[in-house]
């Protein structure tokens, strides 16, 4: 693999990692706060399925970088603007509704996604890629269940849900914006090519979105802030300065 294919492929697996890490410390935020405790054990799960990915992703970072780096540095010891992880991730959790309004639209990215990274003949980020896509198609399938339930619900958690779709339409484009990075991954054959994933995730979230009698707003604008590329929003400094104090601390502790 040439230098900048392997650069590709180190920045693609970040994007990768960051996106299941940052959401998942999100997640983690619910435990012992969910509304019902099914729920809040559905969430905790969720959030240890999606850190998981993260540290195989990362893993695979650091391995394909030399070792220069572990899994748990790259979690710990980079700073905000080293992070690749979309915007949309880093929200803070707000609601019930929030969180899984949220979660439905990453659920329906993530799982296509990963579809189309299993059939890469990279052996290991395919094999990545085939065990976290049976947990993502869980994942979706409980977010759309719990959007129709809310959506489909009261007249208040139909309200609750339609501001958070609102609300969150607008970091959702950067879920499906790819650059030259995946292009680059694709033309090497390193990755399928992705250009009809952003047709496929807008058609799931579309009949997802009708399903819960809710809608999507008017104008349709979304906006690609630069997230890949270390450009975050004040949320993420804050989630990262708890995340990581405790290794921070201790930076020679042995665990």
């Amino acid at each position: 693999m040439d230098p900048s294919t392997q650069k590709a492929l180190i920045d693609f697996l970040l994007r990768l990692g960051d996106d299941r890490l940052i959401l998942g410390h999100r997640l983690s935020e619910w435990c012992g706060h969910g509304p019902v405790l099914e729920e809040d054990i559905a969430l905790t799960n969720i959030a240890l399925d999606l850190i998981g990915q993260a540290s195989a992703f990362l893993h695979l970072a650091g391995e394909i970088e030399g070792h220069r780096r572990s899994e748990d540095e790259l979690a710990y010891f980079r700073e905000a603007t080293q992070f690749r992880n979309a915007q949309l991730v880093e929200q803070p959790n707000g609601d019930f509704a929030f969180t899984i309004a949220r979660q439905f639209f990453f659920d329906a990215y993530n799982s296509l996604l990963l579809g189309e990274v299993q059939k890469s003949p990279h052996r290991q980020l395919a094999g990545i890629a085939a065990k976290g896509l049976a947990e993502a198609t869980y994942h979706f399938r409980h977010s759309r269940d719990w959007m129709i339930r809310l959506g489909d619900g009261t007249d208040e958690s139909r309200r609750r849900t339609q501001a958070a779709v609102n609300d969150l339409w607008r970091f959702t484009g950067e879920l499906v914006t790819f650059d030259g990075t995946e292009q680059q991954l694709a033309e090497n054959g390193i990755i399928p090519s992705l250009d009809q994933l952003r047709m496929h995730w807008l058609d799931r979230v579309s009949e997802g979105i009708r399903s819960a009698t809710l809608s999507l707003p008017a104008n349709g604008a979304t906006m690609v802030s630069g997230s890949r590329r270390g450009n975050h929003s004040e949320h993420l400094g804050h989630l990262l300065a708890e995340m990581q104090i405790v290794a921070r601390s201790y930076p020679d502790a042995q665990w």
